[in-house]
């Protein structure tokens, strides 16, 4: 269905969040603009006002979607912390290697979702988006730390710095020259992941 046809049967909204995020994964965040939505949706300059009263609210609404469609793939994905036997090393690794897919899949990650210019917004969805999508790599990695908050976010934030690096890698034609593939870029960023975890465990 064309994005003017999903406009017709009242889904306009959606259609300009999805080009909204199109725009930011080519020419990042500064880029978006809403005359520049509306025209990849297709419809008129003044049609996303309807929904979106400004530029801001689109951004807060695309990363909305962007942490919520990031927390599906996590949980999905990855066993979490707090069942008999799990292993938080192992989780931690594993979403280290969903975020990279993810990030070298859509182009952004973290950095849209926790963007400069959404600081201080109090967009309630967008903050318990933001919650929602620390929560399972913050779960492994309190497990790794000890309980020890600041430890953990520390840990989560390397395990991602290097897990978007991977994707950002991978998406500039570093693996591809190797003959890898996005699930190498993956396994990568895993292995990194774990190394940073056990450095923790054993000091």
């Amino acid at each position: 269905m064309s994005k003017r046809a999903a406009y017709h049967h009242g889904d306009l909204k959606a259609a300009l969040v999805e080009s909204a995020l199109a725009l930011i994964a080519e020419r990042g965040v500064a880029a978006l603009s809403v005359a520049e939505v509306a025209r990849r949706t297709e419809v008129s300059s003044g049609a996303p006002y309807r929904h979106f009263p400004s530029r801001q609210a689109l951004l807060v609404a695309a990363a909305t979607t962007a942490a919520r469609n990031l927390t599906a793939r996590f949980e999905a994905t990855c066993p979490w912390t707090g069942l008999p036997g799990s292993d938080p090393v192992a989780n931690l690794g594993a979403s280290a290697a969903v975020y990279t897919l993810f990030t070298a899949e859509h182009g952004f990650g973290l950095d849209l979702i926790f963007a400069a210019e959404l600081r201080g917004d109090s967009d309630e969805d967008l903050l318990d988006a933001g919650r929602a999508v620390m929560e399972p790599p913050l779960q492994a990695a309190l497990s790794i730390t000890g309980g020890d908050a600041k430890a953990a976010l520390n840990l989560v934030e390397r395990a991602f710095a290097a897990a978007h690096g991977y994707a950002t890698l991978w998406r500039s034609g570093l693996y591809a020259d190797r003959q890898a593939t996005v699930d190498d870029a993956a396994a990568d960023a895993a292995a990194t992941a774990r190394i940073l975890a056990r450095a923790i465990q054993n000091p």
